[in-house]
């Protein structure tokens, strides 16, 4: 047996002013609009926000129900509607808000990281990812595929 290892490659500041206009701009107006959230269960309140190839941002929250299984994270809130009504357009950078002090970013769930690699494979161009944490830690990827290196898709079926 012959061991393998799968290297995750991202970049950390907690410098705002690192990042271009259009990506603070992404991040202060994807943070404030946690404030949506529908949450009333976990208080886990999650925005997403992404900029589109024609430089429009765009948001989502988590929405959760007493039925947890029923939920939906920020980040499939906002890819479904980028994907349903902006159909022609590339997402460049999505960013990832979780308003709640715990020292570091949180990482989108496994099912989210599978569709942002669906969404990234059918615009045939990289989504830069943005995690932020409430206390101004910034995570940067490249891509998708740099959250599931091992991933799943349509050359399998």
């Amino acid at each position: 047996m012959q061991e393998k290892k799968i290297v995750v490659r991202f970049q950390e500041t907690n410098q705002i002013d690192q990042f271009n206009e259009e990506i603070q701009t992404l991040i202060s107006q994807t943070k404030a609009f946690s404030a949506n959230a529908y949450a009333p269960y976990s208080n886990f309140k999650v925005s997403a926000g992404l900029v589109l190839d024609n430089g429009e941002i765009i948001k989502g929250t988590n929405v959760e129900n007493a039925s947890y299984p029923v939920s939906i994270c920020a980040e499939r809130t906002l890819l479904s509607h980028a994907v349903s009504n902006y159909p022609n357009n590339v997402i460049k950078t999505m960013a990832v808000y979780v308003d709640k002090a715990i020292g570091s970013p949180v990482s989108p769930c496994g099912v989210c990281r599978q569709t942002l690699l669906e969404i990234e494979l059918k615009q045939k161009s990289p989504i830069q990812l943005i995690l932020v944490s409430k206390e101004g830690v910034y995570w940067i990827f490249d891509s998708a595929k740099d959250l599931l290196p091992v991933y799943f898709d349509g050359e399998a079926l």
